[in-house]
């Protein structure tokens, strides 16, 4: 299953937005306060609520859709007293948020929800269309992975002011690693991430390990953060979490990074989008950008056909509403504010030459 479009209207920071997706891969870009962190989640939040109830017992019935989605968004968003509501755009008066989310198999997720409503929605969803097995995947901008031993367990028994996104990825970091050998898909893609580490995850009691080449086992807690990240999506693909039927939605992913690992990130997710993976990713970095859009721009010359779309969330001067503008290129965007504070860099330095 993928994502094909989104319509929001006075949800959080966005008064309204509707866009359509890559199957691939979707770079998002802004400024702070944008609201790309929001738009993540809020996908996130409505796929993962649609593959627990799809998975779990049972016939699928508004009822279970609603209470899954509710409980999810709140989980992720932590909104005050768990007041769905707070979750609608701030102004004086009554408000209330419409949003529309179309998936692959033809259909469309609708809910609704005012500013005054606590724990229920209006929700509008065909619950007699099938829908096949799919994983949504959000990873942090911290990693985690090194805090994975004993966190679920906690996590249900306390309550703990951690966004359930952690939770999530526990649950499916905890997995067991499948049996038999990898698919040629799964290597090209590990092979990307062999040329960062030199080395392998492994898992013992709940607990994680870089074992690296010639140098023995390190806990993960003694390895950089970027090495973590990269190890979590790689114990990810070693149990089958991260398969052709998931979607991945990872914000920030050059968070705490060497730029110099940016190229070998970039060439492993295109090789997951080749493999059927949608993915969803949040970045800041002049790096992350130019490394998908020199895919964009020179398939032939690079080899790597994938459809990339570039989506840039921006602050309208006159009334400071989030606007929001898609390409297949950079030099389709007007709005980068990457792009537009390293000239701004640029020109200063010359001039202080």
């Amino acid at each position: 299953m993928k994502i094909e479009s989104l319509c929001m209207e006075n949800f959080m920071v966005f008064n309204s937005l509707d866009t359509r997706f890559s199957p691939q891969i979707n770079v998002i870009f802004g400024e702070n306060s944008t609201g790309k962190t929001a738009l993540l989640k809020m996908m996130y939040s409505v796929a993962k609520s649609l593959a627990d109830v799809n998975n779990g017992r049972g016939d699928m019935t508004i009822e279970k859709i609603e209470k899954a989605l509710i409980d999810k968004m709140v989980g992720v968003f932590m909104p005050e007293n768990e007041v769905i509501g707070r979750l609608v755009c701030r102004q004086q008066g009554s408000n209330r948020t419409d949003i529309a989310m179309r998936l692959s198999n033809q259909d469309t997720v609708k809910m609704g929800f005012s500013n005054r409503q606590k724990r229920n929605m209006d929700l509008e969803v065909d619950t007699n269309k099938k829908i096949d097995k799919y994983v949504p995947i959000f990873i942090p901008t911290k990693e985690f992975i090194s805090s994975t031993a004993n966190f679920t367990s906690l996590y249900e028994e306390y309550y703990i002011a951690i966004e359930e996104t952690y939770y999530d990825l526990a649950k499916l970091l905890l997995k067991p690693l499948k049996k038999g050998k990898n698919t040629r898909e799964q290597n090209k893609v590990l092979s990307s991430f062999s040329n960062i580490i030199n080395g392998n995850v492994v898992q013992k009691d709940n607990k994680f390990f870089l074992k690296v080449q010639g140098a023995g086992e390190f806990e993960m807690g003694l390895v950089s953060e970027g090495y973590r990240k990269l190890s979590t999506l790689i114990y990810l693909i070693l149990s089958g979490s991260l398969d052709k039927n998931a979607i991945l939605f990872w914000d920030e992913p050059e968070s705490d990074m060497n730029p110099k690992m940016i190229g070998h990130v970039t060439e492993a997710l295109v090789e997951l989008a080749k493999m059927g993976v949608q993915i969803f990713i949040t970045t800041h970095s002049y790096f992350v950008q130019q490394s998908f859009n020199l895919l964009s721009e020179y398939p032939k010359e690079t080899k790597n056909k994938v459809d990339i779309q570039f989506m840039s969330l921006y602050k309208e001067e006159q009334d400071g509403k989030i606007l929001c503008e898609t390409g297949k290129t950079l030099s389709e965007i007007k709005h980068n504010a990457v792009m537009e504070e390293f000239d701004a860099i640029y020109d200063r330095e010359q001039e202080l030459m």
